[in-house]
């Protein structure tokens, strides 16, 4: 007479079948994140700022930076730069060491505050937003030609529509002599600056600055 197989030995049989037949289904892709981080121009070809770049990859803050001597500053008030970059950007260049075409680099000011609630020294930001402005990597749009490497400055400080630096703006002479990586400067956000020395993408007039520097 055969033996009768427990039917708790058949309830975990069915269960490991279960298991390897069934496959959980994939997450499912925020497209509208995604179109939201996507650059957008009006008729005027002004870009739009993107709304939400407060929610993107946080890369640095500067404070009371000036990148060449006769930037004046306002006597006894202080500034930080926030530095903010849309994800598909950092992710890309977390893998290549250079930045993706669309990238876009927002730096944003905001006036520094000392005095205020329970704060006795150092300073912290304070609402007033004092600049806005986004460096954007659009090679159909910027052709190398006129704009180093395909990347554009725009200027917000009149609202939502973004004003076009003109080619001859010395933002990007400097940017082009000055930056770590891909026009942009790298050598200021620390945790991208030893990712664009590992893969061997910084710029060769930034090694030569460095090596005299030192």
């Amino acid at each position: 007479m055969p033996k009768r197989i427990p039917a708790l030995f058949l309830f975990a049989l069915g269960l490991a079948a279960l298991a390897f037949v069934w496959v959980a289904p994939p997450a499912p892709l925020n497209v509208h994140a995604a179109q939201d981080n996507q650059p957008v121009y009006n008729a005027k070809g002004q870009l739009q700022l993107p709304a939400n770049y407060r929610e993107w990859i946080y890369l640095s803050t500067g404070m009371d930076m000036n990148y060449t001597p006769s930037a004046s500053q306002v006597a006894g008030q202080s500034s930080f730069d926030n530095v903010f970059v849309n994800p598909e950007a950092w992710r890309s260049f977390q893998s290549t060491g250079t930045w993706p075409d669309k990238t876009m680099l927002v730096l944003e000011g905001r006036r520094a505050s000392s005095v205020g609630s329970i704060n006795r020294s150092g300073h912290y930001q304070s609402a007033i937003r004092t600049g806005l402005e986004v460096h954007i990597k659009d090679t159909k749009r910027f052709p190398a030609e006129q704009y180093p490497g395909g990347w554009a400055f725009f200027s917000f400080d009149d609202g939502n529509d973004g004003s076009l630096f003109l080619p001859r703006a010395d933002c990007y002479t400097c940017h082009q002599q000055h930056a770590a990586a891909d026009t942009t400067f790298v050598q200021f956000y620390p945790t991208l600056l030893p990712i664009a020395t590992s893969k061997h993408t910084l710029s060769a007039a930034y090694l030569a600055e460095e090596a005299a520097r030192h």
